[in-house]
C-alpha cells in the first residue's frame, strides 16, 4: 500500500519513503515508445545505435521484440532502419547514416537537442565553450560533435584551476543534462570566479527530470537510514542519485539494477528505507523492491512528493509521418 505524504510533513506510518517523482522521464518515455512503434510499423529488425536509454532491462525487453543494438553504424546493413538513442549523436553520425542510405529515426531527447542548438549558436558567435560533463558519455560526445573545435570538456570542479585561455577569449558554458545539480553549479561558480566574462546558456541545461529526482531523493534521505536507487551502472542520473542521497544525510545508499542485487544485510538495524529510481527505470522494478521490503519487515510505503510532472514529448516527426501514412493506406 502506498500513501501520499505532503512535503514537509512527517511520514504517516510505514518504514519506507518512496520518492515521487522517480523513474521514467518524458525523454525516456518518448525514446522507448519510438523503438516500440518502429518495430510495429516497419517490423523486425529495427537497429538502434547504442542503448536507446541506459537501462539493461529496457534494452533487453526491446531486444526480445526484435530491436538490434549496435555500437556504430557500420554494423547496420545498408538501407536498413536505425534509431538514434535519447542521448543524441553528432553531425558526423548523421552524415554517415546518409552516406549509407540508412532510414534514420532520431529519438534524441528534445532537452539534449536544445543543448546541441546552444553549442552551435555559441560556436557561430565565436565563443570557447566549456562543456561540463563526463568524458566518453554518449551525450557529451554528441554535443561536442556540434562544435568540436570550440569545446573544452570540464569534468570536475577541481579541473577549473588548470584552465587557461588567452586574454579576451569569449567564454560560455553548457552541461550534460544528467549531472548532479549541486556539483555542476559549484563548477560554474568556480568558472565564473576565474573567468568573470563567462556567458550563461539561455536556461539551465540540467534537465527538469534530473533536478526533480535529485530534489526528491534529498527529501527522503533526511529521514532514511538506507536509500536504494534502482538504475543501471551506466545511467549517469542513477549514479548521481546515490551520491546526492549520501550528501543529503542518508547513512547508506546503494544502486541496484533489480531485486536480484539487493543484499539483505543492508537492512540490519535499519528502521527507515528510502526508495527511488533513475529516469530510465520502469516502475515495475521499483514495485519489486517494495515487495521485497514488505517481505522483510518494511510493509508500507509513504510517497514523498516534491514535484508534479506532466511534460510529454511528441514522437519523432519522421516516425509520426510514416505512422500517419500507414494509417491512411
Amino acid at each position: 500500500m502506498t500513501t501520499n505524504v505532503d512535503l514537509g510533513m512527517p511520514p504517516v506510518g510505514g518504514s519506507v519513503l518512496l520518492a515521487d517523482p522517480r523513474g521514467y522521464c518524458a525523454g525516456v518515455d518518448r525514446a522507448v515508445i519510438t523503438v516500440e512503434k518502429a518495430l510495429d510499423l516497419y517490423g523486425a529488425p529495427v537497429y538502434v545505435r547504442k542503448e536507446i536509454v541506459h537501462n539493461k532491462h529496457v534494452v533487453n525487453n526491446l531486444r526480445d521484440r526484435g530491436a538490434v543494438f549496435v555500437e556504430e553504424l557500420d554494423e547496420v546493413p545498408e538501407g536498413a532502419t536505425v534509431v538514434f538513442s535519447a542521448h543524441g549523436v553528432s553531425p558526423m553520425v548523421h552524415a554517415e547514416a546518409a552516406d549509407r542510405s540508412l532510414k534514420t529515426i532520431d529519438a534524441t531527447c528534445p532537452l539534449v537537442t536544445k543543448v546541441h542548438h546552444e553549442a552551435k549558436r555559441f560556436d557561430r558567435e565565436g565563443y570557447r565553450i566549456l562543456l561540463i560533463g563526463h568524458e566518453g558519455h554518449e551525450e557529451v560526445e554528441g554535443t561536442a560533435g556540434e562544435a568540436p573545435d570550440a569545446i573544452t570538456l570540464v569534468e570536475h570542479p577541481d579541473d577549473v584551476e588548470h584552465l587557461e585561455f588567452p586574454e579576451g577569449t569569449k567564454l560560455s558554458w553548457l552541461s550534460q543534462t544528467t549531472l548532479s545539480v549541486d556539483e555542476t553549479m559549484e563548477t560554474v561558480r568556480r568558472l565564473r570566479e576565474k573567468f568573470p566574462q563567462l556567458e550563461d546558456p539561455p536556461s539551465d541545461d540540467i534537465c527538469y527530470a534530473t533536478q526533480n529526482r535529485q530534489v526528491a531523493v534529498k527529501e527522503i534521505a533526511k529521514e532514511a537510514d538506507l536509500v536504494i536507487v534502482v538504475g543501471s551502472a551506466n545511467s549517469s542520473n542513477s549514479v548521481r542519485l546515490v551520491e546526492v542521497a549520501l550528501e543529503a544525510g542518508a547513512k547508506a545508499s546503494y544502486r541496484i539494477d533489480d531485486i536480484s542485487e539487493f543484499d539483505e544485510a543492508w537492512l540490519e538495524g535499519v528502521q527507515k528505507v528510502g526508495v527511488t529510481s533513475g529516469a530510465s527505470v520502469p516502475d515495475d522494478l521499483v514495485q519489486q523492491v517494495l515487495g521485497y521490503l514488505s517481505d522483510h519487515g518494511h510493509p508500507d510505503a509513504d510517497a514523498v512528493r516534491t514535484a508534479d510532472e506532466s511534460l510529454i514529448f511528441a514522437l519523432p516527426p519522421e516516425l509520426r509521418r510514416d505512422m500517419k501514412a500507414a494509417a491512411s493506406s
